[in-house]
C-alpha cells in the first residue's frame, strides 16, 4: 500500500521521519511506498518531482528521502507549489493513498495543544484515512509523543455507518495493534426508565466488536460513558493511554467535499495521542 506523507521539511516533522519505530508501524499497518511531498509557495516554481525548487529544499527533501528508503520504503519525492491541503489531497487521490501523514505540533505543556492550519484543513477535506502524528517540542528540541503509533487504539463509536466503516481500518490494524478500547459515548439528558435498556445495547454491541478483534489477535475492552462526546474521549484518552485514537468523521456538504464533523475536529485539536480519522466511504 501507498502513504502520502506530507512534510515542511522542519526540524519538527524530520524527528518523526527519523523515528524507526514510528516508521515501523507505518510498515506493519502494510505501508511500503511512501509519496513524500512539500508544497511550496505558489510563487515559487516547482515541478514534479523537483524542478525548478531552490538548493536548499532539494537537500532538504533528498535528505527525508533518504530517511526512509534506509527504513526499506520505496519512496517518490514531490515538490508542489499552491494551497497545502489541496496539494497534499490531490496527490493521495492522484496515487490512491491508502493513508495520508501529517505531523501536529503542539504547544508545552500539552494541555495547551493546537493543531497547525495545513493538519486541521487536510483533516477537514481528506477523503482518504488521515493519521496525525504528534510532534511536541520548541525551537530545536521535538520528539514523537508516541513512537509506538497503533499499539494501543481507543476506537470511538456512536454506531453509525461513519464510525463502522472506520472500525473496518483493524483490517490494516491488526498486526501493529495489540490492545483496543472501544468506547461509545452517550448523550445525556434521555429519560431515566431507558437508560438501562440503553446502556445494555451499547455494551452488547461494543461486545460483538470486541470479538471481532479477539479473533484477529487483539486484546479488546470495552467501555460505556455518559455526556459530552469530545469531553468523554478526551477523558477516555486519559484513563487508557491509547498511542492512537481511532474515529469517523462525517460528510456535510458535497459542494465542499467532505468536511469533518466537529466532534473529529474537537479531539484531533486537542487529544495528546494520534488520530486517525476515516473519511465516509465514497460513493461508487
Amino acid at each position: 500500500m501507498r502513504a502520502v506523507y506530507a512534510t515542511d521539511l522542519s526540524d519538527a516533522i524530520e524527528t518523526a521521519i527519523n523515528s524507526r519505530t514510528c516508521l515501523e508501524c507505518l510498515q506493519r499497518y502494510g505501508i511500503e511506498e511512501i509519496e513524500l511531498v512539500t508544497v511550496t509557495s505558489p510563487n515559487v516554481t516547482a515541478g514534479v518531482p523537483t524542478g525548478g525548487i531552490g538548493k536548499q529544499t532539494e537537500r532538504a527533501l533528498d535528505r527525508q528521502r533518504q530517511i526512509l528508503e534506509d527504513a526499506g520504503f520505496s519512496v517518490t519525492e514531490r515538490a508542489v507549489r499552491g494551497t497545502p491541503h489541496r496539494r497534499i489531497n490531490g496527490v493521495a487521490e492522484q496515487v490512491n493513498a491508502a493513508l495520508i501523514v501529517v505531523g501536529s505540533r503542539g504547544q508545552s505543556p500539552l494541555e495547551q495543544r493546537y493543531i497547525g492550519s495545513t493538519a486541521r484543513n487536510v483533516a477537514r477535506t481528506a477523503v482518504r484515512p488521515l493519521l496525525v502524528q504528534r510532534i511536541s517540542g520548541r525551537d530545536d528540541h521535538h520528539e514523537v509523543e508516541r513512537e509506538h503509533l497503533f499499539e494501543r487504539v481507543l476506537y470511538a463509536t456512536d454506531f453509525s455507518e461513519n464510525a463502522q466503516h472506520a472500525f473496518e481500518q483493524f483490517e490494516y490494524l491488526q498486526t501493529p495493534t495489540q490492545e483496543a478500547t472501544l468506547l461509545h459515548v452517550a448523550p445525556p439528558g434521555r429519560r431515566a426508565d431507558s437508560e438501562t435498556d440503553r446502556v445494555q445495547d451499547a455494551e452488547g454491541r461494543l461486545a460483538e466488536l470486541a470479538d471481532e478483534l479477539e479473533q484477529m489477535g487483539i486484546d479488546a475492552t470495552t467501555a460505556v460513558r455518559e455526556g459530552e462526546a469530545v469531553e468523554e474521549i478526551l477523558a477516555a484518552e486519559a484513563e487508557f493511554d491509547p498511542t492512537t485514537v481511532l474515529m469517523g468523521s462525517r460528510g456535510q456538504s458535497r459542494l465542499r467535499r467532505l468536511l469533518l464533523g466537529s466532534t473529529s475536529e474537537d479531539v484531533i485539536a486537542r487529544a495528546n495521542a494520534n488520530v486517525l480519522v476515516v473519511p465516509p466511504a465514497r460513493v461508487p
